[in-house]
Parts: C-alpha cells; sequence; structure tokens
C-alpha cells in the first residue's frame, strides 16, 4: 500500500488502531533488556513504540507516512515520552544492520513480492542475541473480516515466516485464533502468526 494510501488513512482525529500497545508486545515486552535500543517497523500512528519508550527503552520508530508519524509525535508527547521517527519505505531501503537490541513489527502487511525484503530488514536490523517480536495477520484472516487487509496478496503464511527465520532460536511461534481490539479497524477474533526469536 502506498505512502498516500496511509497518509489519507491516519489523516483522521482518532487513532484507527486505539492508543493502547498491541497485546502480544505487552505480553512479551518483559524479555526485553533494560534500557533497550529497539526499532519498530511499521509502526503508524506509534502506539507500540510510545509504550515500549515509556518502559525506558531507546525507540526508534519507522513508517512511510509522514502523518501516521506526526500522530505518534502527538502520542508520545502526551505520554511525556520520546520516540524517533524515520519516514522510511521498509521496502526499498534497508535500515542499519545490527544496530538494535530489538525489533517489532505488529501488523505490517505489505505485497508478497515485498514481504521477504521486509523481514529480511527486520532480522538484520537487529544484533546477535537480539529479540524479534511479529504479530500479522494470516491468510486464514479472510475469512473473519475483523481487520486487516481484504486481500490473500497482503497477507501472511506460516511457512514463509518459518523460511525466514531459519537458522534463528525460536521461543514462541503461534499461528491460529487471536482476539483483538484494537481501535475501529482491529474488530474481534481473527487469525494471526506471532513470533518471537533471538538471532544466533
Amino acid at each position: 500500500m502506498s505512502e498516500n494510501h496511509w497518509d489519507d488513512r491516519f489523516d483522521a482525529s482518532g487513532f484507527l488502531y486505539g492508543k493502547k500497545v498491541n497485546e502480544f508486545v505487552h505480553e512479551h515486552a518483559g524479555r526485553l533488556p533494560a534500557q533497550a535500543r529497539i526499532a519498530c517497523f511499521a509502526e503508524g500512528e506509534g502506539r507500540n513504540a510510545v509504550y515500549l519508550a515509556g518502559l525506558g527503552h531507546e525507540v526508534t520508530a519507522y513508517d512511510q507516512s509522514q502523518v501516521g508519524l506526526d500522530k505518534m509525535g502527538k502520542l508520545a508527547r502526551e505520554q511525556g515520552v520520546q520516540v524517533t521517527p524515520v519516514k522510511q519505505d521498509l521496502t526499498k531501503h534497508r535500515v542499519s544492520e545490527s544496530s538494535n537490541d530489538a525489533a517489532v513489527m505488529v501488523f505490517g502487511h505489505v505485497p508478497k513480492k515485498d514481504q521477504p525484503f521486509l523481514m529480511e530488514n527486520i532480522l538484520g536490523s537487529v544484533k546477535t542475541s537480539g529479540l524479534v517480536i511479529v504479530e500479522v495477520y494470516s491468510e486464514e484472516q479472510l475469512d473473519y473480516r475483523t481487520g486487516g487487509p481484504p486481500s490473500e496478496e497482503l497477507l501472511y503464511t506460516p511457512t514463509d515466516m518459518l523460511h525466514w527465520l531459519k537458522g534463528w532460536k525460536i521461543l514462541h511461534f503461534y499461528y491460529g485464533e487471536a482476539v483483538r481490539h484494537e481501535g475501529e479497524k482491529h474488530t474481534g477474533l481473527g487469525h494471526v502468526i506471532q513470533v518471537l526469536a533471538r538471532k544466533p
């Protein structure tokens, strides 16, 4: 989806996906080292980045939408924290490699042809022994209609995800149902892929 698409979607008074951290990120945030350097990918309006900054981490948030990043800045100010925003198309441009203690990506949906580059970007951004936390909708989500893109082309498969994670230590991998109430766009029972993995 294009920069203009997301600028248009985020250009509203409310927060499309709410202001609260994603439940999977909240569940596993305790595994992060103290004062970690964290990169949040496809972060949109910033709910996860702001939450992690509130835990004392040094957070950089990447997104292609300037409108989304501006709203993240507003949310960060409301919460009294600082997050570094970076406007970047993560399917075309690399972030700094091996520079973070952890990387987070929640519902960052891109076309299948761009998914390998995005995942390589995320995995490559963390140091040895760094953690990656990912939650996305699977192709099965089309049957649930409770959020996510309405196209299989923009959803993920567990086979692809495990292929990208080859050689990593998998601490948690889940392919199945989960309830998500996040703003107006994630509205109940859905079908997700969850990853918590450590870089070898």
